[in-house]
């Protein structure tokens, strides 16, 4: 008999596979070392939660075209464990580095997915 695997499992993984990449990854990466390639991989662990191309269809909040400021301002901000609204963001943030994390709130502002 083969058992499914559970749902929980999946979404414990997913859930920590930016910290397990981050812990692999160089701390150092400079943001003009970051390939577009390189930021769409970071971006496709937010669709999880987020949704497809950062564009949510539930009570998760929308990333796609979000002023760049702002969105950089809270992943700041979930890194430094200062959002009090946050559930899980706090935890997710720290494997992300700076340059990482500018990357995000770039590529998520832009109306379009590059």
């Amino acid at each position: 008999m083969t058992l499914a695997p559970r749902p929980a499992a999946w979404l414990a993984l997913a859930l920590t596979a930016p910290l397990a990449a981050a812990a692999q990854a160089p701390t150092a990466l400079a943001a003009s070392t970051l390939t577009i390639q390189d930021v769409a991989v970071l971006a496709g662990t937010c669709a999880n939660c987020h949704g497809p191309k950062g564009q949510s269809t539930g009570g998760i909040p929308t990333l796609r075209g979000q002023d760049a400021g702002h969105l950089l301002q809270r992943m700041q901000a979930f890194k430094a464990n200062r959002a009090a609204d946050a559930t899980i963001m706090n935890r997710l943030m720290q494997g992300y580095d700076d340059a990482q994390i500018q990357a995000l709130a770039a590529w998520f502002s832009q109306e379009v997915q590059p």
